[in-house]
């Protein structure tokens, strides 16, 4: 795979990561003792990222950040699919090209 074809999945992993953590806390909202999670994101030397899961260091519930968060996920996503169709038409061009 190539680099940005590398880049764009482990974008799309971390946004699905962060929507299922986003699910997680809402669906847990009500929840009495319930410390929501939070996604970390750390770029990676070789390029695209990695995420992970921890729990917020404040217990309770923050619904607004969630459902902002789940916004911002939603583009993040979009954002890799179409590095993805970039990648996918740039290397369509090529054999074209070379045919």
């Amino acid at each position: 795979m190539s680099a940005i074809g590398s880049n764009a999945l482990s974008g799309l992993n971390s946004a699905a990561l962060g929507l299922q953590v986003s699910a997680h806390n809402v669906a847990n909202a009500s929840t009495a003792g319930f410390t929501r999670q939070e996604r970390v994101v750390a770029a990676q030397p070789e390029g695209g990222v990695s995420a992970t899961v921890r729990n917020a260091s404040q217990p309770g519930t923050d619904l607004e950040r969630d459902l902002v968060d789940q916004m911002q996920l939603s583009y993040e996503f979009k954002a890799n699919v179409l590095s993805l169709k970039a990648e996918d038409e740039m290397l369509g061009q090529l054999l074209d090209l070379t045919a």
